[in-house]
């Protein structure tokens, strides 16, 4: 039986967003997500790490080919979210609020639907260096 192993991808973009429920007044925006609610956005230098686990291929000694790995997240990750403000041009944050668990969740669906459904898959994904979030928990 092959043995099970864990491989990591670790990346970087930066994005802009604002924090903000269209339900709340804006005092309640302002109390619920403080600087993170500026009007005119802030941005964040976020550090990306995508785990594969899987059992160890004997025929190529890969749980993934990491190459591979790191071209799906550079296409379909990388440059979707790289030097782009998340609110106004990511599609998937018209009608979501861009929080660091909601990013999260959106490159785990993006990346389920490209890696083999037999390896887990799990994001971490830093927004600040002390902020950061996994999915799935």
């Amino acid at each position: 039986m092959a043995h099970k192993a864990s491989i990591f991808r670790k990346e970087h973009f930066n994005a802009a967003h604002r924090l903000n429920n269209p339900a709340f007044s804006d005092e309640e925006n302002a109390r619920v997500f403080g600087k993170c609610n500026n009007p005119n956005y802030h941005g964040h230098n976020y550090d990306l790490i995508v785990k594969i686990t899987g059992h160890v291929q004997p025929d190529t000694g890969y749980v993934m080919d990491a190459k591979l790995l790191s071209d799906l997240i550079r296409k379909f990750v990388i440059d979707a979210f790289d030097h782009k403000n998340l609110n106004l041009d990511v599609a998937a944050f018209k009608n979501k609020n861009p929080t660091v668990e909601h990013i999260a969740i959106e490159i785990y669906d993006i990346l389920r639907t490209k890696i083999n459904e037999g390896l887990d898959l799990k994001i971490i994904l830093y927004e600040t260096e002390r902020n950061y979030a996994e999915y799935p928990a």
